[in-house]
């Protein structure tokens, strides 16, 4: 599975979907994370819980054996034509800069995107269910 920057942020921040989706990480032997979403959770951690939330991203990651993915020309492809298709102002599913690196990761490593919100389900992407 693909883990998008809502889905980390979910169980960090200890929202009320954080159990659920620690139940699906846990299910899938294949975890990634593009490493723009990797940016994107460790600035909105630090700002919200300063080193402490960085530290808690990085820990997490290592526990759950998340590989952050490098991004190459085929997902930076992906991307590009995801926000022309689905991108804020343009679709329904308004997905920003973080959201295309997800959904790219997911389409060119064919695995399902955990996400949270309604987003991506207004997409073509495969969702973990």
């Amino acid at each position: 599975m693909v883990l998008d920057t809502s889905a980390i942020l979910a169980v960090l921040l200890e929202e009320p979907e954080a159990a659920q989706l620690v139940h699906f990480i846990g299910e899938d032997r294949i975890r990634l994370c593009s490493a723009v979403s990797f940016v994107e959770a460790s600035i909105v951690l630090r700002n919200r819980k300063g080193e402490r939330g960085r530290q808690k991203l990085d820990q997490f990651l290592r526990r759950a054996r998340v590989q952050i993915t490098a991004v190459d020309v085929k997902q930076a492809e992906v991307a590009r034509e995801a926000y022309e298709k689905f991108g804020k102002g343009k679709h329904p599913a308004g997905l920003n800069l973080g959201d295309c690196f997800s959904y790219a990761l997911a389409k060119t490593t064919n695995e399902p995107l955990l996400f949270k919100g309604e987003d991506f389900v207004k997409t073509d992407v495969v969702s973990v269910p």
